[in-house]
């Protein structure tokens, strides 16, 4: 074979592939048994007419037609192998150049190639969050608001009470083809913040709660609203619109006294003291993960501003249509749907797909760089850790799922060694993440040896992985 290999810009390469004439009379042949295999030719068992008799009767064209395409199956591994080409995915058949001889063109996707800077440099200052007396009472007013006591009240709405509206949305200037009405006339309870209150997160919008004080149980009020471009509410984004709010009760919260008791009823606590001290606790360690993600993505950011990375147009469209399916995903839990979201946002899904690139490229980007990162500094799991990780993940999946589909996961080749993949890329990630941590702290030398850290052993297949992990475990569906 004469293979020509073209670079292309977007990361594909174009190879030209000659093939010796006989390599296509050959295929012909196969193609002519095959071919009789699947018609009828009178005379004749199944697969045994001759050539050209074949020929005949289907003709050369189709015979042709079938021949280059086991000879393509044939050739393409080939090609790949003699000249070194390591693809992302399978390549396509982009042209036929010529059947005399046979000469074909195809276009191939390379494996992405991260180029890394200098990414023991980077150096950002590190400052974890003190939690204070007032972040502990904050949580513990949350928790007392849990616990509150509902009873009715006759005189209009005061914050911190809970009261139930009737609400419709509609767009004040539907554009043509727009449904005037986004959201249809619900009942929904809502809790009044009060003054400084944290309301970011407030249905349908923020602030909505406390538009309803001073009103009464039966009163109507009508008010404008206009969604800004970033909002929690993706389905909402940009809609100008009027609201109409029926009051249908109001009821007063009554808060539970501040003491031993009122910790008791939280949860394992002898003390009001000992609930602070878990709660300190609690928060600092969420604190410190919230922090240190956002100082991760910090570190990352730089990395990936001095690193050229290189990838194929098929991997970002593969990330795209995750970037989308998590967005379904999350309009599912709004109650929405996608005909609805895109109607809203008046765009189709190409659009939404343009949209969704710079957050797909983000992320290969993020992700290439972090396994490139792992690879350099020798970042690995031991088989030890894995099955411990393992244990912890089924026991989590079994305690969340029902039986049959908790059992429909375990009992699955496929579905386990996709899990222990999973399971084993994330603490590699996580790993990777921890060193570039210390090393921008300046906590790390920079010639440091790679990861201590034993690869995963060959020898223990991913399905004792799981066996083990279901007879360690304390909370299986059979074994509470």
């Amino acid at each position: 074979m004469n293979i020509d290999v073209q670079n292309r810009d977007d990361h594909q390469v174009k190879l030209t592939v000659e093939v010796d004439a006989a390599m296509l009379d050959e295929a012909k042949q196969r193609a002519a048994r095959q071919l009789s295999r699947q018609t009828k030719i009178p005379g004749f068992r199944p697969g045994k007419a001759p050539y050209n008799v074949v020929q005949r009767v289907i003709g050369e064209e189709a015979i042709q037609e079938e021949a280059i395409e086991l000879l393509v199956k044939d050739v393409y591994p080939k090609v790949l192998d003699e000249s070194g080409i390591k693809p992302y995915g399978p390549g396509t058949l982009e042209n036929i150049k010529s059947t005399t001889p046979p000469i074909f063109e195809f276009i191939v996707p390379l494996q992405a190639e991260v180029e890394l800077g200098d990414y023991q440099s980077v150096r950002i200052p590190y400052e974890l969050k003190v939690i204070t007396d007032q972040d502990v009472e904050d949580t513990i007013q949350s928790l007392r608001e849990q616990q509150a006591v509902i009873e009715p009240v006759e005189r209009p709405v005061q914050e911190g009470d809970l009261v139930y509206v009737k609400l419709t949305g509609q767009r004040r200037k539907p554009k043509e083809g727009e449904e005037a009405t986004f959201i249809e006339e619900r009942t929904l309870p809502v809790n009044v913040a009060k003054e400084g209150e944290d309301d970011s997160m407030e249905w349908p919008f923020p602030g909505f709660s406390r538009r309803l004080i001073g009103m009464s149980a039966g009163e109507e009020i009508t008010f404008n609203y206009d969604y800004p471009k970033k909002t929690n509410f993706e389905a909402f984004k940009g809609i100008k619109a009027l609201f109409k709010v029926t009051l249908d009760s109001v009821k007063r919260r009554t808060l539970p006294d501040l003491n031993d008791e009122f910790a008791q009823t939280v949860g394992d606590f002898p003390t009001l003291e000992a609930l602070r001290t878990r709660l300190r606790e609690n928060l600092k360690e969420q604190t410190d993960h919230d922090y240190n993600e956002q100082y991760d993505n910090q570190v990352l950011d730089k990395i990936i501003e001095m690193s050229p990375i290189k990838y194929p147009p098929q991997m970002l469209e593969h990330e795209m249509d995750h970037v989308i399916e998590r967005l379904k995903e999350r309009l599912e839990q709004q109650k929405l749907d996608m005909e609805l979201y895109l109607k809203s946002r008046q765009i189709d899904m190409k659009g939404l797909r343009e949209e969704a690139k710079p957050v797909a490229e983000s992320r290969i980007k993020r992700s290439l760089v972090l396994l490139e990162i792992a690879d350099k500094l020798g970042v690995q799991v031991n088989s030890e850790d894995l099955q411990a990780e393992t244990e912890r993940t089924l026991s989590s999946f079994a305690q969340a799922m029902p039986e049959k589909e908790f059992r429909k996961i375990v009992s699955s080749k496929e579905n386990t060694s996709s899990l222990i993949s999973n399971i084993m890329m994330d603490m590699v990630i996580e790993r990777t993440q921890q060193r570039l941590r210390d090393l921008a702290k300046g906590l790390e030398s920079e010639d440091k040896e790679p990861s201590e850290t034993s690869p995963v052993e060959e020898s223990k297949p991913e399905e004792s992985i799981v066996e083990e992990s279901l007879s360690a475990g304390e909370s299986t569906p059979d074994n509470p």
